[in-house]
């Protein structure tokens, strides 16, 4: 069973490699980003509380984090082992997690901020079937227009500059402490995410001593880079 975290500035590239490493090996992704915006897209009050914060640029208070997180680990499907993308964020929610789970890597995507603004920037979301988008690496066909639905593309609430650069100020704030307590369960590796999505994704298998993925260009074609 393998148990990863993916973390990393908003941008760097998490969901697009905790996508491929749970493709890849069986693993479970979970991700909080996606489980907040499934409750936007269905409007629940979850969905409500949500998107007030997502529009301010704020993050999701602990206690509804860590509420998400506790219900969806509890479930147990994850029989090969999980993926997480987006969690922990900062001291309490890194305890939080330690307190009843083991770990046997962090995966750090370690990126520039000027890098990342550009990248944030040219995602755009299909609301009505989740599907993420990069104007960079995985345009749609039609310009505006989700390829799987149809439905037309838009930008994600948080993903404005006012926002953004709320969200870079709490993330270099807690990045430090959160690294150094995940570090003291499992190893800490940092990989250099400015490069494509494919070289990074084969540095990090081979830093954590996985085989490469069997089927020809298995990390080729995602269209969620940039995450």
């Amino acid at each position: 069973m393998r148990k990863y975290v993916v973390v990393g500035i908003p941008g760097s590239g998490k969901s697009t490699q905790s996508t491929m490493l749970a493709r890849d090996f069986d693993l479970v992704r979970i991700s909080t980003g996606d489980i907040f915006r499934w409750h936007v897209r269905h409007h629940t009050k979850i969905g409500a509380r949500v998107r007030r914060v997502m529009t301010a640029g704020q993050l999701v208070g602990d206690v509804l984090v860590e509420t998400i997180m506790r219900d969806r680990l509890d479930e147990h499907d994850w029989n090969y082992g999980f993926v997480i993308d987006g969690f922990p964020r900062n001291r309490r929610q890194a305890e939080f997690f330690l307190e009843s789970y083991d770990l046997d890597a962090v995966i750090y995507l370690d990126i520039p901020d000027s890098q990342v603004r550009h990248r944030v920037l040219s995602r755009r979301l299909c609301e009505r079937c989740g599907v993420d988008y990069s104007l960079i690496e995985s345009r749609p066909e039609q310009e505006d227009v989700c390829d799987v639905c149809a439905d037309s593309l838009v930008t994600r609430e948080d993903d404005t500059p006012e926002a953004l650069t709320a969200r870079l100020f709490d993330y270099h704030k807690d990045i430090d402490v959160v690294l150094e307590l995940l570090g003291r369960k499992a190893g800490v590796f940092v990989i250099d995410a400015s490069r494509d999505q494919g070289t990074v994704h084969a540095e990090i298998l081979s830093r954590l001593g996985l085989p490469s993925p069997p089927s020809p260009g298995g990390s080729a074609g995602m269209a969620e880079q940039g995450r």
